[in-house]
């Protein structure tokens, strides 16, 4: 090929690789136009005009990873946030438990105090489940109806007992959740529960449960004097 055709060629060439790239990257610009229209443009027009759609996509992709930053920040806050619900509603659980204002279920003992001469009193059955409560007791009912929780109080109401809002009668069934052998063995101690009322006279029977369901719920009061630190 003689030299001045090929220096010739060499340009138009050039022109069409950048044309064919152009194309490309400017699918849907183009899709509309006639793309005859770009083979009047001088080269460097061309390569002006790649240049500047490479900067659109250079900002098209810090774009893209700005918002994928985004959602990765949010689907991590938004784990975060449920994670911190969970453990909130877990916290909340743990404490409506223990403040007698939710029902419990789990492993435990059940007491039965048989009194035939009505000489186990209130001071008994406070003595009782503060043994239980010392042995690790999470939930306590009397006679299941009586929640009992850390306000709760022991009165002697003639033949009767009052515990806290609610009176309960013989005989007296302590049911409460906690490690069955634990708690069984604590009652067992010598110069616990089950001395003391066999030294009224009464009886006491002690059964481990695999599942002891206490649905009766404290009696709530209004504080009278406490009110919120802050």
């Amino acid at each position: 090929m003689p030299e001045p055709r090929r220096r010739k060629l060499v340009p138009q060439l050039v022109v069409a690789v950048l044309l064919g790239g152009l194309a490309f990257a400017v699918t849907v610009q183009v899709r509309g136009n006639d793309s005859e229209a770009y083979s009047t443009l001088r080269q460097t027009e061309l390569v002006e005009l790649l240049r500047s759609l490479d900067a659109a996509n250079e900002r098209a992709s810090q774009q893209v990873d700005e918002l994928t930053r985004t959602r990765d920040e949010l689907a991590s806050s938004s784990q975060q946030s449920q994670a911190a619900q969970r453990q909130a509603d877990k916290r909340a659980t743990q404490l409506g438990i223990l403040a007698g204002t939710l029902g419990a279920r789990g492993p435990g003992v059940e007491l039965t105090i048989t009194d035939p001469e009505d000489d186990v009193n209130a001071a008994i059955l406070l003595d009782a489940v503060e043994e239980l409560r010392d042995a690790g007791a999470e939930a306590i009912v009397v006679n299941g109806t009586a929640r009992v929780v850390a306000q709760t109080y022991f009165v002697d109401e003639g033949d009767e007992v009052r515990v806290g809002g609610r009176t309960v009668t013989r005989p007296f069934v302590i049911e409460a959740i906690g490690d069955p052998d634990t708690l069984a063995e604590a009652m067992r101690i010598r110069g616990g529960l089950l001395d003391r009322v066999e030294n009224s006279g009464g009886t006491l029977d002690i059964d481990t449960r695999d599942t002891v369901t206490i649905t009766a719920l404290a009696d709530t009061q209004d504080p009278e004097y406490a009110r919120p630190s802050s």
